[in-house]
């Protein structure tokens, strides 16, 4: 799979060559940790992608787990960051729902192609040990605060469908949206169709709209059967 595109600001001039390298380490143990896992990320590896010396790295960290639960609680953290600045973007009056869509691509974009580091948190939120976790779980109850407000906009311009519970349906997109670091490959399909299609899921999931084309099909199809049950009715009653 290609490297991804480094999603740390420039560096200023007037930081240290000490601050740089620091930086490089982090990155390299995020594409490191994102495709070996925490059981399969190794200093030595890091190093490599790193390009230093293993020793190097306890200059900077002074063990594997303090390192991966830096990477753990930067993945979350500038997740939350990149889609709190696209939405802060949208002019004031955006839709509710189309606030939704930019969530949703721009998460979509951050975890897959931009960031090393949300791949990695999210790919090993299950695997590494819960006393590594503390920073990037309130992280992430940071980023949940976004996805709630962005659920509940929508209900209360009654946008989102009634039979909604909203918690759960917030859950299962952020759910389906993390799943897709799992399965996603650039060289069986274009990010761009991922992200229309989840768009389009989660928009016709949690729409009034859809919602409302569901009613009206099944009052038509009610309709016809009613229609079909009189027609057989009369024909009883001619041939009677």
């Amino acid at each position: 799979m290609p490297r991804k595109s480094a999603d740390k600001p420039p560096v200023d001039p007037s930081d240290s060559k000490s601050a740089r390298t620091r930086e490089r380490i982090l990155d390299a143990a995020a594409h490191v940790l994102s495709r070996k896992g925490y059981a399969g990320t190794r200093l030595s590896d890091v190093a490599e992608q790193a390009q230093i010396q293993a020793p190097a790295i306890y200059y900077y960290f002074s063990s594997r787990e303090v390192l991966i639960e830096e990477v753990m609680w930067v993945g979350v953290a500038r997740l939350r960051q990149h889609v709190a600045e696209a939405l802060d973007a949208l002019p004031a009056d955006t839709d509710p729902m189309d606030r939704i869509d930019t969530a949703v691509e721009e998460h979509l974009r951050y975890q897959l192609a931009i960031s090393d580091f949300a791949t990695a948190a999210i790919r090993n939120a299950g695997q590494v040990p819960e006393d590594l976790r503390t920073r990037q779980l309130a992280e992430d109850g940071r980023y949940g605060d976004i996805w709630r407000t962005l659920v509940q906009d929508a209900q209360k311009a009654g946008g989102l469908r009634a039979d909604l519970e909203p918690r759960v349906a917030r859950m299962l997109v952020l759910g389906a949206l993390n799943w897709a670091a799992e399965w996603w490959n650039p060289r069986q399909g274009s990010l761009d169709v991922v992200v229309r299609t989840a768009k389009s899921l989660v928009r016709h999931g949690l729409g009034v709209a859809a919602d409302q084309e569901l009613g009206a099909a099944r009052a038509t199809g009610v309709s016809r059967a009613r229609r079909t049950t009189a027609a057989k009715g009369s024909t009883a009653s001619t041939h009677g």
